[in-house]
């Protein structure tokens, strides 16, 4: 299992870069992800959140086959917007609900490079949208008012004060 890498860590805010290279590492590191991922019990892992400020992410909705986005772009987005609760891998014990398009049309590479398209809806729009912003260097507290983003944030470190504490005293 890949380290995921937690709010503070610079990687997550930095822009990504074009992935040039498909090759068996590349293949290596998606499935490495997935793993991940389906460890860590989410639905979606993003490069920068692994420590890779590539453009790559993963995503494995339960009973679907696992899909894996390199270079992605999302082309289009409706209208019509929905809210719903969104947590993070990166931002780990904390939710909140977060306004986005209920659907989106990406462009992406798959493991080979060869390009392909997307129209999707409901959580796997959101999960695209989602993890297409780690590779802008965007949280999903991005998308919230600043007294919300304030609130997330006091209660991510109370969790992680919690968390250290009780590491130390094992």
């Amino acid at each position: 299992m890949l380290d995921i890498y937690t709010l503070g860590e610079d990687v997550l805010r930095e822009e990504c870069s074009d992935i040039k290279v498909f090759d068996d590492a590349l293949r290596m590191l998606s499935e490495a992800m997935i793993d991940t991922l389906d460890e860590a019990d989410g639905v979606g892992l993003a490069g920068p959140q692994i420590g890779v400020p590539e453009k790559i992410f993963v995503v494995h909705i339960r009973g679907e086959k696992p899909l894996v986005f390199i270079n992605p772009s999302i082309t289009g987005t409706s209208i019509e917007t929905g809210v719903y609760e969104e947590g993070c891998l990166s931002l780990p014990g904390v939710y909140h609900d977060v306004v986005r398009p209920v659907g989106v049309t990406i462009q992406a590479q798959d493991i080979n490079g060869k390009p392909f398209t997307i129209e999707a809806d409901g959580l796997l729009a959101r999960v695209i949208q989602h993890e297409n912003d780690h590779l802008h260097g965007k949280l999903y507290i991005d998308h919230l008012d600043e007294k919300e983003k304030e609130k997330v944030l006091r209660a991510y470190e109370k969790k992680n004060r919690a968390r250290r504490r009780q590491k130390s005293r094992v």
